[in-house]
């Protein structure tokens, strides 16, 4: 076993003032309308994968999907619930996680790898592949911050999934970029999945998840609502959509 959760929950604080404002806050509090309460972004979610699984990770808006990954792969400390994992994790799960805007891109991609616990050796040896992968080879002594949101993705896709992790999360990033480069994403997923590399993927495009993944879970506004293969859990949660849209 490779990931296992069993029975995570992860809470905030609705109406603390890092969400709402400090402004807000002290305004409802000299008021008296303030009312914090306990919000469960994820609550009583079990899964486990084995190498070589290919999670695909689905839900509405709201379902908990990113939240879930972040306790995966350490961000987050989950309220509750165990969960281990064996082996390297390259999470990518918002597009600046670990660059620095005022460093150039091959800084930037040295300084990824060595955030990822990476020898300056081996990050020699990847350059090239991760830099002409992501077509930036004209851009790799720009400043972080003169490139386009498409481009920065491509980016951080190329390392994420061109240093051999154990385990790779990622949240979205496949729908970012054109057409051509999200089909070599997907190639690069399917070489991964080849490779024995346990992977994670947040996706909208039930589409995609069909394509890549041979697991799936479904959440719901942080519950869990289905796990399984994924002709199950994908007809089950486009028969929901529909309903959904017929109510």
């Amino acid at each position: 076993m490779v990931v296992d959760v069993r029975n995570v929950a992860v809470k905030y604080k609705a109406g603390d003032f890092r969400n709402i404002g400090l402004k807000e806050f002290l305004t409802q509090k000299i008021t008296g309308k303030y009312n914090a309460r306990d919000f469960w972004a994820v609550n009583d979610v079990s899964f486990q994968l084995e190498k070589g699984d290919f999670l695909g990770i689905i839900g509405t808006n709201g379902a908990g999907k990113t939240t879930l990954l972040k306790a995966i792969s350490g961000v987050i400390k989950p309220a509750s619930g165990i969960v281990e994992t064996y082996g390297q994790i390259s999470a990518l799960l918002a597009l600046g996680t670990g660059f620095d805007e005022d460093m150039t891109v091959r800084e930037n991609i040295y300084l990824r790898g060595a955030f990822l616990g990476y020898t300056e050796k081996f990050m020699n040896e990847k350059y090239t592949e991760i830099i002409e992968f992501s077509e930036l080879q004209e851009f790799e002594h720009y400043m972080l911050r003169q490139l386009s949101s498409g481009m920065k993705s491509r980016m951080a896709f190329s390392i994420a999934s061109l240093i051999q992790p154990d385990i790779l999360i990622l949240d979205e990033v496949l729908a970012v970029g054109d057409g051509a480069f999200r089909q070599k994403s997907e190639a690069k997923m399917m070489e991964i999945i080849r490779n024995g590399t346990t992977t994670l993927l947040v996706s909208h495009s039930i589409s995609q998840v069909r394509k890549l993944c041979n697991k799936v879970l479904w959440l719901d506004h942080g519950r869990q609502m289905n796990f399984g293969s994924t002709k199950t859990v994908c007809d089950a949660y486009e028969e929901f959509l529909n309903q959904k849209r017929r109510d």
